[in-house]
């Protein structure tokens, strides 16, 4: 069922408002490695879910041209960089990615060195065997773990500053991490994607088919393709690692329009932020023509059950909570549900590309 236009710019609101008011209620003691306290949920905190949710922002602000959420960036972006940045690391680097794509079109000069900065300090970082980067976070270091996650925390981010700069050894450095992380988490029988991987023992943990690590893949091929100028060989195998996997996730939609937790296990939840990453990805490959018959078709369904999950407060509800790597599969199904900016964020990013599909939806209004 095509989904009303009006009623998803009604929603566009709501979800940044939801977004802005996550608090931390104290609820996940996280402590850092350097002792201070991890904040993984509230909006002021530069962490990866802020990274993620200030992704969905920034995108939202270059298809409506707000005014607004201009200012709300730019402000946020300030205060961070004014009270001091935290350690560098993989999570810790999300929150570059959007304010790449901020500097791509306003070209403010402030943002330049803070950038090239961060930049030159992640190319320096220590590295897994054939030169991976270890998915070291800021309450552990995951030595020698390839993790899915990494391409969109770090490797979008490569990619969107290399362009814009001019910086050629950025957008080359995201082609090697996207390829090596393809030879070493995606599944060829399937086309799923693994959650890890580890040269320590070399094997994949649990094996598990995790749905959002899913959809950061879904998010990151498409988005890496328009981000960055990548070298033909590259596209295309990559845009065939994306079809294998989309060919899988088609089968695995429930009935519902959403996915489980476990793409691949019907008992465990149906998880929200995994399926607003999937109805964006789907939807937006069926507009660039990439992918099987059948991708509007389930990109609409889950736009659908991602609007039926945005309370009356604009928080998208079922939405699970930061995942570790876990070494068995009950592990995910018992991650719990809570409301987070990546959650938000995902589901801006679907509504908005929703919106391309809409009858007469030739705007994208705020």
């Amino acid at each position: 069922m095509l989904p009303d236009g009006r009623a998803l710019r009604e929603r566009l609101k709501p979800l940044v408002a939801g977004m802005t008011n996550l608090r931390h209620d104290g609820a996940y003691d996280e402590p850092n490695l350097d002792g201070t306290p991890g904040d993984y949920i509230s909006f002021n905190s530069w962490e990866w879910p802020q990274g993620v949710g200030l992704y969905g922002l920034v995108q939202l602000w270059r298809e409506t041209g707000d005014a607004s959420l201009k200012a709300l960036l730019e402000n946020w972006y300030a205060e961070r960089i004014s009270a001091g940045l935290p350690e560098l690391n993989i999570n810790t680097t999300a929150p570059m990615l959007a304010l790449s794509l901020l500097w791509r079109e306003t070209r403010d000069p402030r943002w330049v060195p803070v950038m090239n900065d961060w930049a030159d300090r992640v190319l320096a970082m220590p590295r897994t065997a054939e030169g991976g980067l270890p998915h070291i976070v800021s309450d552990k270091v995951n030595d020698q773990e390839l993790w899915d996650d990494t391409l969109v925390m770090v490797g979008l981010f490569l990619a969107s500053f290399g362009q814009a700069s001019g910086r050629r050894e950025l957008v080359d450095e995201a082609c090697h991490q996207f390829l090596l992380h393809t030879r070493y988490l995606a599944d060829p029988k399937s086309g799923l994607w693994y959650h890890g991987w580890t040269f320590d023992g070399r094997h994949n943990f649990a094996r598990a088919l995790w749905g959002r690590g899913n959809a950061w893949i879904t998010l990151g091929i498409l988005d890496l393709f328009e981000l960055a100028d990548i070298p033909a060989a590259v596209r295309t195998f990559l845009r065939g690692v994306l079809e294998a996997q989309i060919d899988t996730l088609l089968k695995l939609q429930a009935p519902s329009g959403a996915w489980h937790t476990l793409l691949d296990d019907p008992s465990s939840y149906e998880e929200i932020s995994a399926t607003a990453g999937f109805g964006y990805g789907l939807l937006k490959a069926a507009r660039l023509g990439v992918g099987p018959a059948g991708c509007r078709a389930a990109g609409l369904r889950a736009l659908n059950v991602v609007l039926a999950n945005i309370d009356d407060s604009g928080t998208v509800d079922n939405v699970s909570y930061g995942t570790r790597m876990g070494d068995s599969l009950q592990f995910y199904r018992d991650i719990p549900i809570q409301p987070t900016g990546y959650g938000q964020a995902l589901a801006i990013l679907c509504l908005v590309e929703g919106l391309k599909h809409v009858d007469g939806a030739s705007e994208v209004a705020a």
